[in-house]
């Protein structure tokens, strides 16, 4: 096996870990159901997704026939504490993942996360899912005051981990800047929640799917 030349591998949660479309349209749908809005589908909220759930929720709103500050307001609360109380009915790993994941602890690799999503949700989501004990550090949106693409999450994210060389995996161009920011390399992947051409990110590296991910640090230079 050819050496890894990082000392962390960290990832966004939503899109890039996980596919959580389907319980973020479920709770978007929940939201704007009590306003007689027709439902999206799961892989309608791709694009929603990505900046937090205010956006999320603006965009849903304004696709489905337009909103005030008011009614975005009312229904946040609405939309949050459905999802708070199905954080992982469809939510899944993407494929690869969790051979991904043993092949880098294999190596001594620690993994973290850093992602846009509150703790509120982020620290449950990931203990349903049975993932939580696999990372060295957990970073919310909330949790430094701060969200990406600013850099200090990712920054908490590498000193929670214990410190040194790391890279970071995500699907926005929150994800890519904010690890351009904190000066270190980035990867972004195709299948997450893309707004645009995953050129666009302008990152280090792509991949298309997790199978891809160990091959690509291992020729990473170190």
């Amino acid at each position: 096996m050819d050496p890894i030349p990082f000392d962390i591998v960290g990832f966004d949660l939503d899109g890039t870990l996980i596919d959580t479309s389907g319980d973020l349209a479920a709770a978007v749908n929940h939201a704007i159901g009590t306003i007689d809005r027709p439902p999206f589908p799961a892989a309608s909220i791709h694009p929603f997704v990505g900046k937090g759930a205010r956006i999320m929720l603006a965009r849903a709103l304004d696709a489905s026939g337009g909103y005030d500050d008011a009614l975005l307001t009312r229904l946040l609360p609405v939309l949050l504490d459905y999802y708070e109380q199905n954080l992982a009915i469809h939510s899944i790993p993407y494929p690869g993942l969790l051979t991904a994941m043993d092949a880098l602890a294999a190596r001594g690799v620690r993994l973290a996360i850093c992602t846009n999503k509150a703790e509120r949700f982020t620290i449950p989501l990931m203990h349903q899912i049975g993932l939580s004990e696999r990372f060295a550090a957990i970073v919310g949106g909330d949790t430094v005051g701060v969200s990406k693409p600013d850099p200090a999450p990712i920054r908490a994210m590498i000193d929670r981990a214990g410190g040194g060389r790391a890279i970071f995996i995500g699907d926005t161009i929150n994800d890519i800047a904010g690890a351009r920011n904190a000066g270190i390399a980035n990867v972004a992947v195709s299948f997450g929640f893309l707004d645009g051409p995953v050129e666009q990110l302008e990152a280090d590296a792509v991949i298309h799917h997790f199978d891809e991910l160990v091959p690509l640090l291992e020729r990473w230079p170190a």
